[in-house]
């Protein structure tokens, strides 16, 4: 454990030097945007090829993707009921922040560190669920509740999810494995070298997009919104890991998972349909500090 609480330690310093750097001046907020592409569109992606390419898949394995889209509708469908006496825009905004989590760059960093290859299957398949849930249903809350004129139909969502190229990564590397095939030597070692840039990459991001601006009138907002995503999660998690008779690894990913922060395709969102910018990255960048607290303190309770 005191392995682990270094690592932690090292995540945070990481974290602070992408925000240092950004106070300083050295690194710009619209570096970071630069820097998210190459994370998602590179690393990340190179990430999952060396995680899925040989790893033996299992049943349970495939529930994950399942249990992820069930809590996704369950916790937006909660949200659009919680938020249903707010106006149209904020019940909107709200609302599409609900159900999904930030995966990609907030928990692979803290779960290579913590469990490793292993535990990166398991949180890679629960992302598969949690990508359909985040480029689907929050993207459908999201334009149902706009004030603009918005095409919305099934041709468009679908659109807009194959342009997310880790859940294609996903996808293709996971039907070769099942089907009995295996990426080349030389793309499994070029990627695995790639890979290695993932963590730090991913948490200097972190910091370099981290902002704290409150604005007074958006605090009821703000505790109505957090107390309706870490309670569920918790209890939930919590509930699940001593209910179900899967194995531990499978058990840590629902109860880490239902606690990760907001996606940070809500910002994009927001841009897209005209919701208030500076609200949405306040409170995604308020469930990241959140959740790290709450995850040093579950790993080290149940570990």
């Amino acid at each position: 454990m005191d392995s682990f609480n270094n690592q932690f330690l090292f995540s945070i310093l990481i974290i602070a030097l992408g925000y240092f750097l950004k106070q300083t001046n050295l690194l710009k907020e619209k570096d970071g945007e630069s820097l998210a592409r190459v994370v998602f569109n590179i690393t990340l992606p190179a990430l999952i090829i060396v995680t899925f390419n040989d790893i033996q898949f299992e049943s349970s394995l495939f529930l994950l993707i399942v249990i992820a889209i069930i809590y996704g509708l369950f916790t937006g469908f909660l949200g659009i009921y919680l938020f249903r006496k707010e106006s149209k825009d904020v019940k909107g905004m709200l609302a599409m922040m609900v159900p999904g989590f930030n995966i990609g760059l907030f928990a692979y960093p803290l779960v290579e560190v913590i469990w490793g290859i292993e535990g990166l299957r398991y949180f890679g398949m629960f992302d598969v669920g949690n990508a359909f849930i985040v480029f689907g249903l929050a993207y459908l809350i999201a334009s149902y509740y706009s004030g603009g004129e918005v095409k919305l139909d099934v041709k468009t969502i679908v659109w807009k999810m194959s342009k997310s190229v880790p859940l294609m990564t996903y996808i293709v590397v996971c039907t070769v494995n099942i089907i009995g095939l295996r990426f080349p030597s030389v793309v499994t070692e070029v990627a695995s070298t790639i890979s290695l840039a993932n963590m730090p990459l991913s948490l200097l991001l972190l910091g370099i997009y981290f902002r704290f601006t409150f604005d007074k009138s958006y605090v009821r907002y703000f505790v109505k919104y957090i107390v309706l995503k870490y309670v569920v999660g918790l209890v939930l998690g919590i509930s699940l890991f001593y209910i179900l008779p899967f194995d531990d690894m499978f058990k840590y990913t629902l109860m880490i998972g239902f606690i990760l922060p907001t996606p940070t395709s809500v910002l994009p969102f927001a841009v897209e349909f005209g919701y208030d910018k500076r609200f949405v990255g306040t409170l995604a960048n308020l469930t990241i500090v959140i959740s790290f607290i709450l995850i040093w303190l579950m790993v080290n309770i149940v570990t």
